[in-house]
């Protein structure tokens, strides 16, 4: 049995905000920063290490990883970075209001753009300040894989070739590894993990900063998942 943990980047500053985020790289908010040390702290409590970390490349799950692994005194451990474990890309929706795009578009829109797994939010351009293309840290991806929008489908998508080439592998060697990374890149990997149907997806929670951990069978089959308390 391997365990696996799972952890959500404490609240950033457009959270506390309630603006749709994506990729934008917003910081930790002061209360995300405090989040990151208690979900550390609480590691720590039950006595879990690790071996090895991965996260996205944006700052908010990059630093929740840093102050997890600060509190456990494990900053010496490798942590790989990759744009695959980065937040859904919410195209024109990002930088927006949550409460005003509702008064907008009407709830029941704005609930297929954040939860149906095939419904795309609004598109933008290559001219758009947003594009990631416009940013060094995307220089090596190509230009298929520079999103204009993105659904949750297509997230899992990107998401899983790293899942099955670099942290699989990991979890295979006998390493304890956690993941540092987003609401709806995490919601993709527990889509595949526990074969979840679009329909249970869609009601998907996960709380900031608060470890989720997996009890995997030698073939990475779920035995179970709990939160740590």
């Amino acid at each position: 049995m391997q365990k696996l943990v799972l952890i959500r980047h404490g609240e950033s500053t457009w959270n506390k905000e309630n603006r749709f985020t994506g990729w934008e790289d917003v910081d930790l908010s002061e209360n995300g920063l405090q989040q990151a040390k208690r979900a550390g702290q609480l590691l720590a409590k039950h006595g879990y290490t690790f071996d090895t970390g991965f996260t996205s490349v944006l700052k908010r799950a990059i630093k929740t990883m840093h102050f997890v692994l600060e509190e456990l005194d494990h900053l010496w451990i490798p942590v790989q970075k990759s744009w695959r474990l980065n937040e859904r890309f919410y195209g024109a929706l990002q930088g927006l209001n949550k409460a005003e795009t509702i008064e907008k578009y009407g709830e029941e829109q704005v609930h297929k753009w954040r939860r149906d797994p095939h419904e795309h939010p609004p598109a933008i351009t290559e001219q758009d300040k947003r594009f990631p293309g416009h940013y060094l840290r995307y220089n090596d991806l190509t230009y298929r894989e520079l999103p204009l929008t993105e659904n949750l489908s297509e997230t899992m998508t990107r998401a899983l070739p790293f899942w099955h080439e670099s942290i699989v592998p990991a979890i295979r060697d006998g390493k304890k590894v956690i993941i540092c990374a987003h609401g709806n890149s995490l919601r993709a990997l527990v889509q595949y993990i526990d074969n979840l149907s679009d329909e249970d997806v869609a009601k998907l929670d996960i709380p900031t900063a608060t470890p989720w951990v997996y009890e995997l069978d030698d073939r990475l089959n779920q035995i179970k998942h709990y939160y740590l308390e």
